[in-house]
């Protein structure tokens, strides 16, 4: 009986001893999660889409700037890029996609989005490629419109 009672010890001492050494990431390697880059007071910046940026899962690149809104803000959020064909994203505070924007009525394929706020709260605007093609520069600036 004590042979059986070794052996058996043993046997629920082997996963206990492979479980040494499995842990939890430390915090460097738990870095690399999402945060949207908060848009500046001017709420315009430029700024460059590369290769770093999040993966769309098209073929191409995204990159998310966090801004706040009011219930009843009216705004119009303008893209433009010499470089890449844009396309302008309103995210809303529950994640859904609030409007969009390929190319503006000037005839470009620089992108124009208005939108009436309805819902105060956190929202993102993505800038990102048309078709996932094209990378480099572009300006995005958000500008809050009021009634004359």
């Amino acid at each position: 009986m004590s042979k059986l009672l070794s052996k058996l010890g043993f046997a629920l001492m082997v996963p206990a001893m492979l479980s040494v050494g499995v842990g939890v990431l430390p915090a460097s390697a738990q870095s690399t999660m999402y945060n949207p880059i908060p848009l500046p007071g001017t709420n315009e910046i430029t700024d460059t889409l590369t290769d770093k940026d999040i993966p769309t899962g098209f073929g191409g690149f995204a990159r998310d700037y966090l801004v706040t809104f009011e219930e009843g803000d009216q705004v119009a959020i303008d893209l433009t890029s010499d470089e890449f064909d844009t396309i302008i994203t309103l995210i809303g505070p529950d994640g859904a996609t609030f409007g969009e924007n390929d190319d503006g009525p000037d005839g470009t394929t620089n992108s124009l989005l208005f939108a009436r706020i309805t819902v105060p709260g956190n929202y993102i605007v993505r800038v990102r490629p048309y078709a996932g093609q094209g990378l480099g520069t572009f300006n995005l600036k958000v500008t809050r419109l009021r009634p004359i």
